[in-house]
Parts: C-alpha cells; sequence; structure tokens
C-alpha cells in the first residue's frame, strides 16, 4: 500500500521528501555533534577552571605552611584554633596573636568563596583531627580510590537543585606537612587526604542551552533556505518544464508539437524533448505511410472481391447474352417478320438493361473513393449488394428481416464493401447450401446490422484472430485473409463496433453497430 501511494505521488513532492530528509539528517547530525563538542568543551573547560583553582588552593596551603602559618592578632571572631599544639602567642607588649596553619586558612577563604558564590573547597581526610573535616560519601569514595592509584576524581552532579561540578585530587605529605601531621604517622610522600572543590556550573549549563538554541535557530533557518531554494530549483528546472512536454503529449497527435513549445537546453529533458520531436516527425511519417499502405489494402481486397463477383456475375450475364443472339439469329433468319421482331427487340431491350445494371453496380463497388458521408437508405444498400451476390445466393434460403425505414448519413461504399464481404465469407463457409439471414434495426442511436448463417461455425481458438490480417482458414487460392481485417478497419474508421458470436456446427452471427448521427467532418447531408 505504502508503496502505490510513493508511485502516485508527484516528481515533485518526491524531490521535497527525499532531498528534505537527506538535509534534515545531515543538519540534525551536524547540530547533535556541534552540541556535544560545545557542551564537552564547556564542562572541560570547569574542569579545567577547577583544576586552576585546585592548584592555587595548593600554592596558598604550601606559601602558609613553607612561613609556618599565619598569625592574627587575636580580636572578636579571630580564635585561637583548638586543634594545634600551639594555637596563640604573646608579644613582648602583651598582644595575643593565633596561629592559623594551612587547613584553617583553606577553610576560611573557603568561607569567603562560598559566600561569594564562587566555589566551596576545604580539605578531608579519612584519619580525621578536626571533625568537620570528615568526608561526605562522595569524598570518601573519592579518597579510597586515591589508595589504588587514581590521580583525580571529577563528578558533575546536583547540588541544592543546582548542576555542579565537583572536582578531587590527592594531598601528598611534604616535609613543611610534618610539623602538624607526624604525630599521626605520615611520612614525606604519603597521601594524607584530598582537596576537594565544588564549583557550581549553571553557567556552563545556561551557556549550553543559549548555543543550542542559537544553533537549533541557525538549522532551521538554514534548513528553510536549502529547501525553498531546492523546490524553486526543481519546479523551474524540472517539474515545469516536464509539464510541458507532458502536455505536448497529451496534445499530440491532434496537436503537432514545435520545437519552440518544447524545453530546450541541452540537459537530459532538453534532449528527451528533442527525441520526443524526432519520434512525432518518425510517427508522422509512419503514420503516413501505413494509412497509403492500408489504402491500399483496402482497394486491393475490393478489387479481389470484385473479380470473384465478376466471375459470379458472368453466368447472370452471359444468360441474357444468349438469348439476344438467339434472338438476333431468328431475326436475321426471318428478316420480313415484322411481329417476331418487334417481340425480340423487346426482350433484347430487357436483356441490355439487365446487363447494364450489373455492369453499373460492379462499377460502383470497384470505384475508390475516400470516406464519405451520404443519405442513404441502409436497407437499401443490403438489397443492392444482394443484386451483386445474387449468383452465390441461389444456394442459400436467404431471409431479409430489414428494419432501418429511414435514410441516415452512411458512407455506402464502405456500408457496402463491408456486406459484401461478410456475406461473401458465409457464402465460402457454406459451398453446399444452408440458410442465411440479415436483419437490421434501430437501437437508440446506433443502426444494428445481424449477419447470421447456419454454416460450420468458427473454432474456439480462432476467434480472437478472425479479424486479423492474412488470417484465413480456407484452402490455398480461396482467400486472402483480408476480407473481414478490411471489414473490421472499415467498422472503427465509421465509429462503429463489430461483435463475432460463433459455436462449431451450429452457425456464426457477425453484429455491426454503426452511429445514426456520426459526428464527423467528412458527412456531408
Amino acid at each position: 500500500m505504502k508503496h502505490v501511494q510513493w508511485n502516485k505521488m508527484s516528481l515533485r513532492l518526491k524531490f521535497i521528501l527525499l532531498i528534505g530528509i537527506v538535509v534534515v539528517i545531515s543538519y540534525g547530525i551536524t547540530f547533535y555533534r556541534t552540541s556535544q563538542f560545545q557542551n564537552e568543551l564547556v564542562l572541560s573547560q570547569a574542569a579545567r577552571q577547577a583544576r586552576m583553582l585546585h592548584q592555587q588552593i595548593l600554592m596558598t596551603r604550601k606559601w602558609v605552611a613553607d612561613h609556618n602559618g599565619l598569625f592574627f592578632m587575636r580580636q572578636p571572631g579571630v580564635e585561637p584554633n583548638p586543634f594545634l599544639k600551639d594555637p596563640e602567642m604573646v608579644d613582648a607588649k602583651g598582644v595575643r596573636y593565633v596561629k592559623r596553619n594551612p587547613a584553617m586558612v583553606t577553610r576560611e577563604l573557603s568561607a569567603y568563596a562560598d559566600q561569594a558564590g564562587f566555589c566551596d573547597y576545604r580539605v578531608t581526610t579519612l584519619k580525621t583531627i578536626n571533625p568537620a573535616n570528615a568526608p561526605d560519601p562522595w569524598e570518601e569514595k573519592s579518597l579510597l580510590l586515591f589508595e589504588e592509584g587514581v590521580e583525580e576524581v571529577i563528578e558533575f552532579t546536583e547540588v541544592n537543585n543546582r548542576p555542579t561540578l565537583r572536582y578531587i585530587a590527592p594531598l601528598p605529605v611534604e616535609q613543611s606537612c610534618l610539623e602538624c601531621h607526624s604525630h599521626q604517622g605520615y611520612k614525606i610522600g604519603d597521601i594524607r587526604g584530598g582537596l576537594s572543590v565544588t564549583i557550581p556550573v549553571d553557567w556552563a549549563f545556561e551557556s549550553i542551552a543559549r548555543n543550542n538554541r542559537m544553533l537549533l535557530f541557525i538549522a532551521t533557518i538554514t534548513i528553510l533556505v536549502v529547501g525553498l531554494t531546492i523546490y524553486l530549483l526543481i519546479d523551474v528546472l524540472v517539474v515545469r518544464r516536464l509539464g510541458i512536454l507532458e502536455r505536448a503529449m497529451e496534445n499530440y497527435p491532434q496537436k503537432r508539437p514545435s520545437k519552440a513549445n518544447l524545453p530546450d537546453g541541452g540537459d537530459e529533458i532538453g534532449r528527451l524533448a528533442s527525441k520526443f520531436d524526432d519520434f512525432c516527425q518518425r510517427l508522422d511519417t509512419s503514420q503516413a505511410e501505413l494509412d497509403n499502405s492500408r489504402k491500399q489494402v483496402f482497394q486491393s481486397e475490393k478489387l479481389a472481391a470484385l473479380g470473384r463477383l465478376a466471375a459470379g456475375v458472368a453466368h447472370e450475364v452471359n444468360n441474357p447474352l444468349g438469348g439476344m443472339l438467339n434472338c438476333v439469329k431468328s431475326m436475321g433468319e426471318n428478316p420480313h417478320d415484322k411481329a417476331l421482331h418487334n417481340r425480340y427487340l423487346n426482350l433484347m431491350e430487357k436483356g441490355l438493361k439487365r446487363i447494364g445494371k450489373i455492369v453499373q453496380q460492379l462499377l460502383n463497388f470497384g470505384r475508390r473513393e475516400p470516406l464519405q458521408y451520404r443519405v442513404a437508405s441502409i436497407d437499401d444498400l443490403i438489397r443492392e449488394s444482394f443484386v451483386l451476390l445474387e449468383y452465390g445466393l441461389k444456394k442459400l434460403d436467404v431471409q431479409l428481416d430489414l428494419g432501418i425505414h429511414d435514410s441516415h448519413p452512411i458512407d455506402s461504399a464502405a456500408l457496402q464493401q463491408i456486406i459484401v464481404n461478410i456475406t461473401m465469407n458465409a457464402m465460402q463457409a457454406m459451398p453446399e447450401g444452408a440458410s442465411f439471414r440479415v436483419t437490421t434495426r434501430v437501437e437508440g442511436e446506433m443502426a444494428v446490422l445481424a449477419f447470421q448463417d447456419s454454416g460450420p461455425g468458427i473454432a474456439e481458438e480462432n476467434l480472437p484472430r478472425i479479424f486479423d490480417p492474412f488470417f484465413t482458414t480456407k484452402d490455398v487460392g480461396e482467400g486472402t485473409g483480408l476480407g473481414l481485417a478490411v471489414t473490421y478497419a472499415l467498422v472503427q474508421q465509421m465509429h462503429g463496433s463489430i461483435l463475432v458470436e460463433s459455436e462449431v456446427g451450429k452457425g456464426t452471427c457477425f453484429i455491426i453497430r454503426l452511429p445514426l448521427n456520426p459526428k464527423t467532418k467528412e458527412a456531408n447531408p
């Protein structure tokens, strides 16, 4: 079903669908890869920022450790660290100072960064001195990975419904660290914990979303522009030109297309139009030759039928000629018998008129004329044709049931040849004699002529071929095989139809239907 629907689509729609699918898939892949790339780029920048911040914090811690900590004047809010061995000192003037080790400095700077919404970082370890440095589940898992040799852990997650990057890297023990942590059994190079950095990256995802919207907008505009351009190109270069060629094909042969009215150009459509024009020229030439050959075949068959008629009517002509010769001989032997002369002259006149009538009908039948319509009686044409065929109908039981009493526009010569061809075909099929019935009637706007014989009939396998040229079942010399072919062509030319019904052993019936009011420029009143 889908295949049928696809075949019914226009070429324009097929091109648009296929190219549209290709463009959408291409831009879809491009959009996906670009979006994925810029997503990876933005997130890699965030990870790089976390690494830089991590290094900066490490350098700050190292600076503090290298200077044995920082000392601040004690005041409200600046309290000593209870986890240090010497949390404060007093100078000679009695001013109190509190010590800040690297962990304390890291924690206090992180509080400032977190308050500003920039980031949050802290030192954590599995061996805590200060409970505030205890790891959360993610940090604990990362610290265990450090013991397996992992150098850093990065993860994008959500914290408080905000996209967040979490970064943690190990803190190796250095010489400056032993002052505070030597009692825990650490040695230089040991991993005593990790520096965890938490950075909100909602800005990164907002940037990704903004870039994706821009890419989607550009892709949509590009697809529309490309689609419209392709549509216009296909319409102008292909569809319209094919439409011109299609209309030229539809109008041919009624209207012969000229080269000026066909698509031009050296492309495929232009060459196709040129080939179509050449094809029309060859077809016109072939049609003219075919028409001429058909006319010759029709005339040849008519002359052949005329020859068979002449052979048959020779007997009809010889009878009155023989009688007339006897009359002349008797008149010569009795030159003074006036009564005999008057009687024989009257008989000779009737014989000559009969011969003249037969000869005139033969001349009319053999005359070569184009198809022309004149008002005539179909029934009278049948009767005149049977006069010509009288010699062969003597053995047949002829029944005429003629019911078309009015005259109508008809091609007399063509119809007379049809009648003679079918009747002679029946005569040849029934040489020993049988019944032959001809009926005519009017059905609506059609004249119906039926020729029914009681001959041997036509075999079923031969019925489809009886109108083929040169097809005959008669012996050599008894038929040309053109009579029914010519009959069929004449009926078609007169815009009628011919039907044959036959059964072996029961006879054959030819039924011809001809329009009573043919719409043709050849019809004459």
